[in-house]
């Protein structure tokens, strides 16, 4: 308390900046804390899958504005559904090292506060896309939202071995969302573009249960690397990667996509494909330390990465 007062006699006497700078840093800290329940890493992955497939749609550039509003809305939707799994999780979060700075655990944010923002978040989506875009956009927006914070968060996550691959359907709508906002309406080639993601999501985020298989455990997560061995985990990662280089391949001939897709899709998916099988290898090999989940991991995020920038680019190639 003589602290506090003293700071505050130095204020006044000074004409108040001392207080400025701790009050604006945290406003800053609040907003921040804010926008991490959001998690905008996540959001930035789902988003790079959006604008190529809306360009697929096109054939061509959409305009801005339809760019900018379905990302605005697309960006709401995600947010509002990691916000109510972090509301719903903030008890599991705290047991885990890679989740206890979250901003509920810590305390930067309310229950509360995190719940209402949560819903905003998510009727403000529906709204803006519905009036900005279409309501067939909307309401593929808000089935992703219910699909991840009630289907995945709820009813999935805590209660079974294949959660991450159903619930991971979520991600996939993004690309839906995007086929819409452009056509009103959808077709196989959108639906393919949903199988590459939803066979992608397994072998993307088991590897990374792979690396903190331990934190997981601990907060009574059965993500399958906790209940499995690595050999079946490792196994399953590879049939994903077949089923999802097959979906990348069956879209050339109903896009009728030309060289430059073509050429990434076989490169990258085979590439991954060979990441997966050595990852089985050393699972084989019992080198539980050198597994080298990690290189999975983020040779997944390459891999969509190069796919869909291939796929933004090819509409606009003579051949």
């Amino acid at each position: 308390m003589p602290n506090d007062r003293s700071d505050g006699a130095t204020s006044s006497f000074h004409g108040g900046p001392a207080l400025a700078g701790p009050a604006r840093s945290g406003w800053r800290a609040k907003v921040g804390a804010y926008i991490a329940l959001t998690k905008p890493r996540i959001i930035e992955l789902l988003l790079v899958t959006t604008v190529p497939t809306m360009i697929l749609a096109q054939g061509g550039f959409p305009s801005w504005w339809l760019i900018i509003a379905t990302l605005v809305g697309g960006t709401a939707a995600a947010g509002s559904a990691n916000t109510l799994n972090m509301y719903y999780d903030r008890d599991i979060d705290a047991l885990m090292n890679r989740t206890k700075k979250r901003p509920l655990v810590t305390g930067a944010v309310s229950p509360t506060g995190a719940l209402i923002f949560g819903i905003a978040l998510g009727v403000f989506s529906v709204l803006w896309l519905g009036l900005a875009v279409n309501w067939v956009a909307a309401g593929l927006a808000f089935a992703a939202n219910i699909m991840y914070s009630v289907g995945y968060t709820i009813l999935l996550k805590r209660h079974t071995s294949q959660n991450i691959v159903w619930g991971g359907a979520a991600g996939c709508m993004p690309v839906l969302i995007g086929w819409a906002a452009v056509t009103g309406s959808l077709d196989w080639a959108p639906f393919l573009l949903f199988g590459i993601i939803f066979f992608w999501t397994p072998p993307h985020y088991w590897p990374l249960s792979m690396k903190f298989k331990k934190d997981y455990a601990a907060a009574g997560v059965p993500m399958l690397p906790v209940v499995s061995a690595d050999t079946r985990v490792a196994r399953q990662m590879i049939g994903y990667t077949v089923a999802m280089i097959a979906c990348s391949l069956a879209l050339i001939p109903v896009a009728q996509m030309g060289l430059l897709y073509t050429v990434a899709a076989v490169a990258a998916g085979g590439w991954f494909l060979i990441l997966c099988i050595n990852l089985y290898r050393r699972a084989v090999a019992g080198t539980t330390r050198k597994l080298g989940a990690m290189k999975v991991f983020h040779g997944s995020i390459t891999y969509l990465t190069l796919v869909f920038v291939a796929l933004s680019i090819d509409p606009f190639l003579p051949f």
